[in-house]
């Protein structure tokens, strides 16, 4: 078996002295793992193709326990990213979401043109790093059938007020009135930052990332997205505790 596929390398490990296992998100196989010989030879072809962040054109072979990169060739590499020790730790990140939520070995194209286009506003400084991060964790949750229940109040049916409660375990909204405080990690939410929360889920992909909020909107809007993937995967991500000591 033997196939050809974009993808981005979400993560690289060093075997032995000379090869790679890659974790890649591609476009027709979602995550895959793979092996790539003597790409750890800097003057092997396969070397800058199969490093973490770079998006290649890449063949894969079925091997009998394992796929085998053989062919690969860089597509475009987010060298603007490895420069900055912030944005190379928040991609990071958005690649350990990648990890985690993509589908294996399933058509990806949705989530691979998501995280590329995370990327590249990163990369290129056109959006601040906190609206794009809340744009691709709660996109990318709900893409993957975890989408939040945001048009309404969930008890009297109100669809805004002055302030708004996230209720990140389920998903949902309550209004100042009706929520009662309790131990339930609800996050109190502004109209602007619950607009911004509603966008990050039901806008159209080409205006996904095309709003702007005050700083403190946006740290309602991190709170509540970091929340509501904590308790949809149950885990911390790595990563993202890295970046936050770093910030």
């Amino acid at each position: 078996m033997k196939f050809q596929t974009n993808g981005l390398i979400l993560k690289e490990m060093n075997i032995g002295e000379q090869d790679k296992l890659v974790h890649v998100l591609t476009k027709s196989h979602g995550v895959m793992k793979a092996f790539v010989k003597g790409a750890k030879n800097i003057k092997s072809q396969k070397c800058a193709p199969s490093s973490l962040l770079s998006y290649s054109r890449l063949t894969f072979y079925k091997g009998r326990d394992s796929y085998i990169i053989g062919d690969a060739r860089t597509l475009h590499i987010f060298s603007k990213l490895r420069s900055d020790v912030k944005k190379m730790c928040l991609a990071q990140y958005f690649c350990e979401l990648a990890l985690t939520i993509c589908p294996q070995e399933q058509p990806a194209e949705a989530f691979l043109s998501l995280i590329l286009n995370s990327l590249h506003l990163l990369s290129e400084g056109t959006r601040p790093a906190n609206l794009i991060k809340p744009c691709l964790e709660m996109r990318m949750t709900a893409m993957a059938g975890y989408m939040p229940d945001l048009r309404m109040c969930d008890i009297c049916g109100e669809y805004t007020a002055p302030v708004m409660y996230f209720l990140p375990h389920k998903g949902t909204l309550e209004c100042a009135s009706c929520h009662k405080a309790t131990a339930d990690g609800a996050i109190p939410l502004t109209d602007a930052a619950l607009h911004a929360l509603r966008h990050t889920v039901y806008a159209d992909d080409d205006k996904l990332f095309s709003f702007a909020l005050s700083d403190e909107g946006l740290g309602m809007l991190n709170q509540a997205s970091e929340s509501y993937l904590k308790y949809r995967f149950e885990k911390d991500f790595k990563t993202l505790v890295f970046y936050k000591t770093i910030i």
